[in-house]
């Protein structure tokens, strides 16, 4: 069997719904069951955010955004011949005023949960997916409707809940071996051993899609985007980009890592455990081979597979004399930043030990270098360490390629190629 995730761009309106059918259709014929992953509707789940967000604050202008997107999915519905499916009138009816209701409590309450949040934004994956069966059942092709929530089961760390492995894999193998013809599951969302809702955070469908693959040994998992595959930069900010036949997971998880949004990076992880093949491919060009990424290195052809970047980081330094020698200074200055909350994306020291840098989110900064001070503050006091340094505005540039070890001369190229345009670092 093969998994297939869908994403927003991919399922955005009725026709690009019909596009993602035809596709499974393809795939099922290939393979004796597929499940297939769906997110929201595109820039569904923002909305539903946003509208949460405007409730809070007795923001009228709510229901205005609620009125767009329940219109949305209505034309969506009557666009692909299903307004006289009552089943389905009724699901999305009883789904409109749940969201109405949650929505009028946190206007008066004037307040809004992480649980609150992920119970407003799992609508989007509920209605789309529920749409998506009601067609299959108009063009009379078996499937399955599949909740998310009925099958992954996690704790309550609303917004980004992690899961419970045994669980949710009992719950997915009993689901499975039931199955008859396609599977089509909401992804992102999931709830607690108590049925309160959860998410899997943003990028969570493609998580979904590993979870699913892993749980019932796929042959393969496909994530259908809107681009070619993993591209060798951001075809953005580099026209000549192309994509990448294919990558180890080691490499595409550094490339996600460090930018590159085409696959949200917990996905690899299930998916290099268990060895199952990941295939990026576009759903807008689906001839198109993608990107196969696996274990073994199997293009032996480029010596660089891409370069990424973050941009807008910031870099904080702490040095001082004080470090020197003394064991457990990283540990406490890595556990008071830990104690904050804050994602570290990168880090480096100095052989000398005098000092050690680390990036981070802006967003993080103040709490970063607050916690650091307090923790040190003794060491400051004397001198023994300086104030936390913090440089703004920066960047990180990822090149990445499992081929560049052991060849000389790569980072000499690389630095050579930033000197030229006049870049520091």
């Amino acid at each position: 069997m093969i998994v297939l995730k869908f994403g927003g761009t991919s399922v955005a309106d009725a026709q690009r719904l019909k596009n993602v059918a035809d596709i499974i259709r393809r795939q099922q014929k290939k393979k004796k069951k597929v499940v297939a992953v769906l997110s929201a509707l595109s820039g569904v789940t923002d909305s539903l955010l946003r509208m949460c967000y405007l409730a809070s604050l007795r923001d009228n202008t709510y229901l205005e955004l609620f009125a767009q997107v329940h219109n949305r999915h209505l034309d969506t519905i009557h666009t692909l011949n299903l307004k006289e499916d009552s089943k389905l009138d009724s699901f999305v009816k009883e789904a409109f005023a749940e969201l109405q209701n949650m929505l009028h409590g946190v206007y008066l309450l004037r307040e809004q949960s992480p649980r609150t949040l992920d119970f407003v934004s799992a609508f989007g994956e509920l209605l789309s997916t529920r749409i998506l069966y009601a067609y299959f059942q108009l063009l009379q092709i078996p499937s399955s409707f599949w909740d998310g929530r009925a099958l992954i089961q996690t704790d309550e760390h609303f917004g980004a809940a992690r899961v419970d492995f045994r669980a949710t894999n009992k719950n997915l193998r009993h689901a499975f071996d039931k199955l008859k013809g396609v599977g089509l599951m909401t992804g992102f969302i999931a709830s607690t051993a108590q049925n309160e809702t959860t998410t899997l955070g943003r990028g969570g469908s493609d998580y979904t899609a590993a979870i699913v693959g892993a749980a019932l040994d796929a042959e393969e998992i496909q994530i259908w985007t809107d681009v070619d595959g993993v591209m060798t930069a951001d075809p953005r900010k580099v026209k000549k980009a192309f994509s990448i036949p294919s990558m180890t997971y080691e490499e595409a998880m550094e490339l996600s890592h460090f930018g590159a949004k085409v696959i949200h990076p917990p996905t690899i992880q299930p998916a290099m455990a268990k060895g199952i093949p990941l295939y990026i491919k576009n759903s807008f060009h689906p001839e198109h081979p993608g990107t196969r990424i696996s274990k073994k290195q199997t293009d032996k052809t480029h010596l660089i597979k891409g370069i990424s970047s973050i941009d807008d980081v910031s870099l904080l330094t702490v040095k001082g004399s004080g470090m020197v020698g003394v064991a457990g200074t990283s540990a406490r200055l890595f556990n008071a930043i830990y104690g904050a909350g804050v994602n570290v994306i990168l880090i480096t020291q100095g052989s000398s030990e005098h000092s050690i840098s680390f990036a981070v989110k802006p967003s993080d900064t103040k709490a970063a270098r607050q916690r650091i001070e307090s923790a040190f503050e003794l060491e400051m006091q004397v001198k023994l360490i300086e104030p936390v340094q913090v440089e703004e505005g920066l960047s990180v540039i990822a090149v990445i390629g499992e081929n560049m070890r052991h060849t000389p001369g790569v980072s000499g190229r690389l630095f050579q190629a930033l000197g030229k345009t006049g870049s520091t670092w």
